[in-house]
């Protein structure tokens, strides 16, 4: 069984050589499960391979704080081994950094902090990596709402120890163009599709992208082609291409108004909507949000969509803070420092307790 309450770089390695790929939480939930049900102060609930454990002292605030358990695959980085990096000790292996780090954090710190001022909902999480239709915290949304009610939230993914406030939204949508296929040999009797995408591609080259202030800091949005296709063989014109473009948008967006900014832009040009995902509003204001932001010490914006967003969408405000370099997330090479492991608990810690 995983000791929550010994060393933390100890359990932080036990927990990273569970291997626990999206899809293969099983193992690593039983572990959690295991080891957090033992604790007399916590009301432990499983759904699946998600874990929640909760406090219920009466406390006049409730917080929780969310972690995910599956990694992106394997790609010969386990079992983790202890490394100096810039002279300092890292555990470098897959999952270090996104998240097992905080994960780790959670762990300890539920199993060990038994009289916090606020009272925590413990969440461990799967299928955060993978599409959003298995993630478990939108599963928990809708068959246990009720268990993740707070006034905030904390998500434990890797900041640098920085409190990163709210997230972007996504968008991604198709645009397309048409033509007349011909053997290209005589590509006079035809009109290449390709070639037509080049105003879409111009407007793309000449967008200059909005920097919105949301509660007080400023996100940088984004519209970028990810993808192009066109063509079915060598010597055929093509009679269709299809551009990806995707939008990062700032949090004083929903949904349906980022497409019709994607829509003004591209006016003219038929566009399908591909997938969406709503930003997450940073919460600033609220007074548990702000606490956590004063003994913290700093804040940011969040550049990228996370899970947040999920509390977002359910009025809670919500904040990513963990332990990790985010630009290390899903390399081979990811490693974590075990001392701001260390740090950030104490951290998170400090905080629970004032």
């Amino acid at each position: 069984m995983l000791n929550l309450a010994g060393d933390i770089r100890v359990l932080l390695r036990d927990v990273v050589d569970i291997e626990s790929v999206s899809g293969n939480e099983a193992k690593l939930a039983d572990e959690v499960f295991d080891a957090l049900n033992v604790c007399s102060h916590l009301h432990v609930t499983r759904v699946g391979n998600l874990i929640v454990a909760q406090t219920h002292l009466g406390c006049s605030q409730r917080v929780a704080i969310a972690g995910h358990l599956d990694t992106v695959p394997v790609a010969g980085n386990l079992p983790s081994r202890v490394q100096a990096i810039d002279g300092r000790e890292a555990l470098v292996g897959r999952g270090t950094c996104d998240m097992k780090g905080g994960v780790a954090v959670q762990l300890n710190l539920a199993a060990t902090l038994t009289n916090p001022t606020r009272d925590i909902t413990w969440i461990f999480y799967d299928c955060e990596e993978v599409e959003a239709s298995r993630n478990g915290l939108g599963r928990l949304a809708e068959v246990h709402p009720e268990l993740l009610k707070a006034d905030m939230a904390i998500l434990m993914e890797p900041t640098d120890g920085v409190v990163e406030a709210g997230c972007q939204g996504t968008l991604r949508v198709t645009i397309s163009t048409t033509g007349t296929a011909a053997h290209s040999a005589r590509s006079w009797l035809g009109h290449n599709a390709i070639h037509e995408m080049v105003g879409a591609l111009q407007i793309l080259q000449d967008y200059e992208p909005a920097q919105v202030d949301v509660d007080g800091l400023t996100y940088r949005e984004g519209l970028n082609a990810v993808g192009i296709s066109g063509g079915i063989a060598g010597n055929v014109i093509p009679d269709l291409c299809e551009l990806s473009v995707n939008y990062r948008f700032a949090p004083d967006k929903d949904e349906s108004q980022a497409i019709q900014v994607v829509r003004e832009v591209f006016a003219g040009y038929p566009i399908v909507v591909a997938d969406s995902a709503p930003g997450a509003i940073p919460g600033l204001r609220t007074p548990a949000v702000a606490s956590f932001v004063e003994a913290m010490g700093s804040v940011r914006p969040k550049y990228g969509w996370t899970d947040v967003s999920r509390f977002s969408g359910l009025s809670i405000p919500a904040v990513n803070y963990g332990p990790g370099d985010p630009n290390l997330a899903h390399t081979d090479g990811e490693y974590v420092f075990l001392d701001s492991v260390e740090s950030c608990r104490d951290s998170l810690h400090n905080w629970l307790i004032s």
